[in-house]
C-alpha cells in the first residue's frame, strides 16, 4: 500500500495532474493499493497557512493515522507545504512508513518554486538563506513572503532530514536543486508518466497551434503570440492566468480559457503543432510530454529540462520569437514531425518503463 500526501495549489495546474498519472501508474501498473491524502491550499485561509508554514505542518496526527489504518509501507509525499510540513513525514516514519518525497519543482528553497521572479530566471535563495524572496517580494507581498522565506529557511533541514529517498522529474531539476544547496538524500530521476499514446500522428491534418499552460508570464505567452504572427499560423491559447486579460483580442489568436482534460484531447487533435516557448527552467515539461504522445510536434524553449524531451533542432532560445516562429513553420512543413514526436515519446515515457522505475525506488535500501 502505497499512501499519497500532495497539498493542492491555490490553482490547480501540471503538478496536480502528476500526482493524478502516478497514482494511475501505481495501481494499474504496478498492480498495488494506493491513496491520496489531499488538502488544499483554496481552502485552507491565510491564517492556516501562516500556521502550517512556520509551525511545520498541521495535524501530523491525521498522517499517521492514515499510515496505520491503510498499512502503508510507503508515503509518497509530492507538496508539502503550507499544511503537511516535515511534521507529516515525522508522524509518517513514527508510524512505520519510509518517506518517498516527490520534487516537482524546486520549493524547498524558492518560495514560488519555479525559480522565476521580475520576469526573469532567479536563483538568489540559496540554501537556507531565502530572505532574497522577501527583499523581491516574490508571494506577491510583504507578509506572505517573509512568511514563506522563514516557513523554508526554519524547517529545510528538518525536511531533507525526514526523506528515506527524493524524487525528481528530470536530471536538471536534480542538478538545479543542487545548485540551490537543497541536502538532499539519495535522488533519482523518473520523468512524469503519460497515461496514453495515440497510433498514429494526425498533426500534419491540423490547421493551429496550441499553447496550453497557465497564463503567467513564465509561460512566454507573449512570444508565441508573436511566434504565430510572424509564421502566419492561427494560434489557440488553452489556459487561465494574469496574461489573459493582457492579450484577450490579439488578431489570429483564439482564447479557449481552461479546458478539461477531454476538450484538451480534442484541441490537440485539430492542432498541426503544439508551443511550449518557456521563460523559466521547467523541471520537466508535462505539457510537451502530453502533446507528443498525442502526435504533436513541440516548439519549444531551450530551457530548464525541456531539451531532455524535445528534440534539439526543435528548441530555440527562450523570448526569441523570431527564432521560435523559424521553428513553427519548419515543423508546419515537416509531415514526418508528428511520428517523430510520438516516437519519442514513447521512448521517454513508455509507463511499463516507468513503473519499473518507480518499483525499484520503493525497494531501495532505507537511509541508516
Amino acid at each position: 500500500m502505497i499512501l499519497f500526501l500532495h497539498n493542492r495549489y491555490r490553482r490547480s495546474g501540471g503538478e496536480e495532474r502528476a500526482v493524478e498519472d502516478l497514482l494511475w501508474l501505481v495501481r494499474e501498473h504496478l498492480g498495488e493499493d494506493a491513496e491520496l491524502l489531499q488538502r488544499d491550499s483554496a481552502l485552507l485561509g491565510r491564517g492556516r497557512a501562516t500556521a502550517g508554514m512556520l509551525g511545520g505542518g498541521l495535524r501530523p496526527e491525521e498522517v499517521a493515522r492514515a499510515v496505520r489504518r491503510t498499512g502503508a509501507r510507503i508515503v509518497h509525499a509530492h507538496n508539502l507545504t503550507p499544511s503537511f510540513g516535515w511534521r507529516s513525514l515525522a508522524a509518517a516514519r513514527e508510524a512505520g512508513a519510509r518517506v518517498v518525497v516527490h520534487l516537482h519543482q524546486y520549493r524547498l528553497v524558492c518560495a514560488v518554486g519555479i525559480c522565476f521572479t521580475d520576469g526573469r530566471e532567479c536563483t538568489r535563495c540559496h540554501g537556507r538563506n531565502t530572505l532574497p524572496g522577501v527583499l523581491h517580494g516574490c508571494r506577491g507581498g510583504a507578509g506572505e513572503s517573509l512568511v514563506y522565506a522563514a516557513g523554508l529557511a526554519l524547517w529545510q533541514r528538518r525536511v531533507t532530514g525526514l526523506i528515506d529517498v527524493a524524487i525528481v522529474p528530470s536530471e536538471f531539476a536534480k542538478r538545479r536543486l543542487a545548485d540551490l544547496g537543497v541536502p538532499l538524500p539519495e535522488t533519482h530521476v523518473l520523468p512524469h508518466p503519460v497515461r496514453e499514446f495515440v497510433a498514429h500522428s494526425q498533426a500534419h491534418a491540423g490547421s493551429y497551434a496550441l499553447f496550453s499552460a497557465r497564463l503567467e508570464p513564465e509561460k512566454g505567452l507573449e512570444v508565441a503570440i508573436e511566434a504565430c504572427r510572424i509564421a502566419a499560423l492561427p494560434l489557440l491559447v488553452a489556459g487561465a492566468g494574469s496574461q489573459r486579460r493582457r492579450f484577450d483580442g490579439a488578431p489570429n489568436v483564439t482564447f479557449a480559457g481552461q479546458v478539461p482534460e477531454a476538450e484538451l484531447a480534442s484541441l490537440r487533435a485539430g492542432a498541426k503543432l503544439a508551443l511550449m516557448p518557456s521563460r523559466s527552467a521547467e523541471t520537466f515539461g508535462l505539457a510537451a510530454a502530453q502533446a507528443m504522445a498525442a502526435g504533436l510536434p513541440v516548439a519549444g524553449s531551450q530551457i530548464g529540462a525541456l531539451p531532455e524531451l524535445i528534440p534539439p533542432h526543435w528548441l530555440s532560445a527562450p523570448g526569441d520569437a523570431r527564432a521560435l516562429a523559424t521553428t513553427i513553420a519548419a515543423l508546419a512543413a515537416d509531415p514526418d514531425a508528428g511520428e517523430q514526436a510520438l516516437t519519442t515519446a514513447r521512448a521517454v515515457l513508455d509507463p511499463s518503463r516507468l513503473a519499473s522505475e518507480l518499483a525499484s525506488i520503493y525497494a531501495s535500501e532505507p537511509r541508516r
